[in-house]
């Protein structure tokens, strides 16, 4: 076997194999367009409402990071600090 019919047996191995792959993917986009259709039309893609529960007015409101420095920057210094001051002791 020459070096030409290695190299035509390659090309049409890698095309082949290429092939297979890509049929694969138009097979699975296929499916997944086929679920999805079928899941809209049982309604099934639609969320359940969320329920939310009363929260008692006792309990303690966690504010995000950003809404804790504007509220009051000197306090978030003051943490910063004592937090420093405890790492270094």
């Amino acid at each position: 076997m020459t070096i030409i019919d290695m190299l035509g047996q390659s090309l049409i191995l890698t095309l082949l194999g290429m092939g297979v792959v890509f049929v694969f993917l138009i097979i699975l986009i296929f499916c997944l367009t086929l679920v999805k259709h079928l899941l809209h039309a049982l309604k099934l893609d639609e969320e359940a409402p969320k329920t939310t529960a009363a929260v008692p007015s006792a309990a303690p409101t966690v504010q995000p990071a950003a809404a804790a420095a504007n509220a009051n920057p000197d306090a978030v210094v003051a943490a910063i600090a004592a937090s420093l001051h405890e790492k270094e002791s």
